[in-house]
């Protein structure tokens, strides 16, 4: 098990936590939880445990959004051909799904695209644009993908095409000549909040263009309404409502962070997939052995016997979203066509749903298959070729690995050195393409700037990105990003870090600070489920292993009157000699755990020290 670094947050003012915790009537860890997360006043605190529709930003503060709309108003009035084109993951795939089903009820003289992983590779591609012309295309909406698609763009004009971009990754030093370009991360638009997700783009997309048709918008304050403006209000917040559910997993697939509007869609798009799941979505939970649906009086037997295949209720979290929805819907487009799962989420009919999904779970199959067989042969390599032995980063390539599954054996890579990794395969027209995971503070995508002269694309984020290149430059690219890996990185950097929010004892897990922990979800970047450490522990004697690898335990203070409190240590297992003879500190997240019908409190351990 690899050494990690407990760092126990510090970044707060004591005297602004004394404040919140007497304002608002809780304890101190509660409160130092708040300021920890941008929270420091009252006001903020009931924003934060009560969000609302209403808090978040008006669509047409958006670089672009007035241009945009005026130009979609404008094809649908000519009657002109649309299309909506979305990158194959579940970002795009549930942005296309979005944007789609809402502008089809207006005008079915609509198309959706979404390019070929093998043949056209990411964002978009002449060829889409090719089959665009070929139908009659006028205007493409383009979501999660064309932020740096100059040359596409230009060439869409030649071919008498418009293009609306609605991307949320980051701009280069120039962006396409669209007729709107929508990206909160453009230095110059005014948007408050710049981590929208390309579904949230196009949720805006929708928002404001509903806005503008039932002439009232969600910014309007309730007071400055009269009755009937007021009830428009009321049935505007309704008819969005129902797309939040894909933005939600969107928010929990893509990795941005969940706090200010993020944290607002997620919440209400949670409420929607806790309710009324679309077909689509409740076939693929099924495959995770989690059932929505409540048993009617008629349906006991049917219901029994899900419990005893697996099946289990419980309420959707992110988490669940990450895990169980994520992976199929991405899977779709890594191994066949992300054409299913943009079909997926748009049908209504359950039959359908349920043999789309049946289709997508045995690509995510596959995927696991590829995916674990590509992750082996990169750890032998690793193990076994003396070039890797002292390197900071890790960049692997072998022409026969997946396309679809790099990202993922990059990530496991990261996961076992905590290493900058790339991992690449072959590409399109000639080129090896990858995809890079960062650690910690390194910015992967300001070091793979720094290698453009030797690249032919890139795109991405501070922790993520996807690369492509030629052959020979392969070589000083592997160099260069190894130096630079080595610049930007000191020697306590390549430890694990853990990042912890407070120290905890066990008195201190009331009924009431459970209570309140629960209502700080959604979780997720930046909003990340509390993690506690508690030190000086024993095991009560009942440690043992389950499944492949887990520890089970039973943990008690030595030093406080408290009653045990069970956790459990995911691959761990080599630490059960140690846990049941000497003293440990844990470092945990708390949660509740289901089990044959019972919930209780478990520690979810993260790491086991023993310093005594």
């Amino acid at each position: 098990m690899k050494d990690k670094h407990w760092i126990i947050r510090e970044d707060y003012d004591l005297e602004t936590v004394e404040k919140l915790a007497a304002s608002l009537g809780v304890d101190k860890i509660i409160a130092t939880l708040l300021v920890e997360r941008g929270v420091t006043t009252f006001d903020e605190a009931r924003r934060f445990f009560r969000p609302a529709l209403d808090q978040i930003h008006d669509p047409f503060l958006m670089k672009g959004m007035k241009e945009a709309i005026a130009r979609i108003n404008a094809a649908i009035e000519r009657q002109e051909r649309i299309m909506v084109y979305g990158d194959y993951d579940v970002d795009g795939t549930s942005a296309v799904a979005l944007v789609y089903s809402y502008f089809k009820e207006l005008d079915p003289n609509i198309d959706f695209y979404v390019p070929d992983r093998e043949r056209e590779g990411y964002g978009i591609s002449y060829q889409g644009i090719d089959y665009a012309a070929q139908t009659g295309v006028r205007l493409i909406i383009a979501l999660d993908c064309g932020i740096k698609a100059m040359e596409q763009i230009d060439y869409a004009k030649e071919r008498g095409i418009d293009f609306i971009i609605g991307d949320h990754h980051l701009p280069g030093d120039e962006v396409p000549q669209a007729v709107a370009v929508l990206d909160p991360k453009q230095a110059d638009c005014p948007y408050p909040y710049k981590e929208l997700s390309g579904c949230g783009i196009g949720f805006k997309i929708v928002e404001a263009h509903l806005e503008q048709r039932m002439g009232v918008r969600l910014c309007d304050l309730p007071e400055q309404l009269d009755d009937t403006r007021l009830q428009r209000q009321e049935d505007l917040k309704l008819r969005l409502l129902k797309y939040l559910d894909l933005v939600a997993v969107s928010i929990a697939s893509d990795i941005v962070p969940i706090m200010g509007e993020n944290r607002v869609l997620a919440y209400f798009g949670l409420r929607v997939l806790n309710t009324k799941p679309r077909a689509g979505i409740e076939a693929i939970l099924k495959y995770g052995h989690v059932d929505r649906r409540k048993a009617e009086p008629s349906e006991q037997t049917e219901q029994t016997d899900k419990s005893k295949a697996g099946y289990f209720e419980k309420e959707l979290t992110v988490t669940d979203l990450v895990f169980l929805v994520g992976p199929r819907i991405n899977a779709a487009g890594r191994i066949r066509s992300a054409f299913d799962s943009v079909r997926l989420m748009l049908t209504e009919d359950t039959n359908i749903a349920r043999r789309l999904a049946e289709d997508i779970n045995s690509y995510n199959l596959e995927r696991k298959e590829l995916d674990t067989s590509a992750t082996e042969e990169a750890k032998r390599r690793i193990e076994k070729d003396p070039f890797y032995q002292g390197r900071q980063s890790l960049v692997l390539y072998d022409p026969g690995w997946h396309r679809g599954v790099v990202g993922i054996v990059a990530s496991r890579i990261v996961e076992a050195y905590y290493k900058p990794t790339i991992v690449f395969t072959r590409g399109s027209d000639d080129l090896i393409t990858g995809s890079a995971r960062s650690i910690g503070e390194f910015d992967v995508h300001l070091a793979l700037e720094k290698c453009a002269d030797l690249l032919e694309h890139f795109g991405g984020h501070k922790c993520a990105a996807g690369v492509s290149l030629r052959q020979e430059n392969m070589r000083a690219f592997v160099e260069r990003f190894e130096n630079l890996v080595r610049e930007g990185m000191g020697p306590e950097e390549a430890v694990p870090e853990i990042e912890v929010d407070a120290e905890l004892g066990f008195s201190q897990i009331t009924p009431k600070f459970l209570r309140i922990l629960k209502q700080f979800a959604p979780f997720g970047p930046e909003n990340n489920v509390p993690v506690f450490v508690t030190r000086e522990l024993v095991d009560t004697g009942n440690a043992r292993i389950v499944g492949t690898n887990h520890l089970k335990l039973n943990a008690i203070p030595i030093a406080e009157r408290s009653a045990p409190y069970p956790a459990i240590a995911f691959q761990m297992g080599e630490c059960i000699s140690r846990v049941r003879r000497e003293r440990f500190d844990l470092c945990y997240n708390l949660e509740e755990n289901y089990w044959r019908g019972r919930t209780e409190i478990q520690l979810n351990v993260k790491d086991i020290k023993f310093n005594y």
